[in-house]
């Protein structure tokens, strides 16, 4: 038996460019299998690979889903430019949606329906909490369907994103807070230390006690960027202040997002001005089109093998 399913294996078609096989972790995020995810028969809404390319802000959009504890942008949105909405990292509860008695509209991000498009996931639950004649919690307990993506709703043309030192934001339009006050300090207790640097786009540094990092998501196509670290990183280019290590790279939502680990003590303020001249360094090197060296394959090996997929 053995024999005969290892023939089998060995005539089996190659897989496509882009293609996941069935036993392979699901793109979608879930922690399950393709076969047992969206490619089971009535497994989820067709996988979206980038689902905010487009939207303002995209790799904020990404890191606030992802990588930041506490934030917050305002969004306009079409028809709706007289209501008060913004998007949030996490709500309370971990709601997707909430209308609150303010009369605002908040969306959360960094919630996983698993319905294949987050961007339509967010918009369906958007559009009912414009909708709802009542305050309260909006969410989805079954794929929304075909209708339009965040970024058919939003009107604005950049994002304009606050980070919080915790989730005091959650009572900004809430007037008695004292009775509040012991559960706001348990949920702050899980934030950790966040500032989103000026110089550039969507850059986070984060302290979380033991460790400093500068967590940077970046719309560069995930190949030509590879191999433009891997340049910077076989020359010893690649550190963004002196004793800082570029030390791998997470995968969310069709966007890299490098990691460096810095000095304990470094701090955020220090880093505008090295992230600002690492930029033009990195775009240089993304333009330099001649094949990589050896020493720059086994880099971008070695590179490709420290990222984390998030989703």
């Amino acid at each position: 038996m053995a024999k005969k399913s290892r023939t089998k294996a060995r005539d089996a078609a190659p897989l496509a460019e882009g293609e996941v096989g069935p036993r392979q972790p699901c793109p979608c995020g879930s922690g399950k299998r393709y076969k047992a995810c969206h490619g089971a028969p009535g497994g989820g809404d067709v996988f979206v690979a980038r689902p905010f390319e487009g939207l303002p802000g995209e790799c904020d959009i990404v890191a606030l889903r992802e990588l930041v504890p506490a934030a917050t942008a305002p969004l306009t949105i079409k028809g709706h430019e007289d209501r008060v909405v913004q998007v949030c990292t996490m709500l309370p509860g971990a709601s997707p949606a909430m209308s609150r008695e303010s009369g605002q509209v908040w969306i959360g991000l960094q919630v996983q329906h698993s319905f294949g498009d987050p961007s339509r996931d967010l918009a369906a639950v958007l559009e009912a909490a414009l909708a709802a004649e009542e305050p309260g919690v909006i969410g989805l307990t079954t794929p929304p369907g075909p209708g339009p993506r965040l970024q058919d709703l939003v009107a604005d043309e950049t994002l304009e994103v606050t980070v919080h030192e915790g989730y005091d934001f959650w009572l900004a339009d809430v007037e008695e807070r004292e009775e509040l006050a012991d559960a706001m300090a348990q949920a702050n207790e899980g934030a950790s230390p966040t500032t989103r640097l000026t110089s550039v786009e969507a850059a986070y540094w984060t302290d979380m006690g033991t460790k400093e990092f500068l967590r940077w998501v970046m719309p560069e196509p995930e190949d030509a960027l590879l191999d433009a670290l891997s340049r910077l990183h076989a020359s010893g280019r690649d550190a963004i202040v002196p004793e800082a290590r570029l030390i791998g790279m997470f995968r969310a939502h069709g966007l890299l997002a490098p990691v460096w680990e810095l000095p304990l003590g470094t701090g955020a303020a220090v880093l505008e001005e090295p992230a600002a001249e690492f930029k033009k360094t990195l775009d240089a090197a993304m333009a330099d089109d001649t094949p990589l060296t050896s020493e720059e394959r086994s880099t971008r090996s070695g590179l490709a093998n420290r990222q984390v997929t998030i989703r």
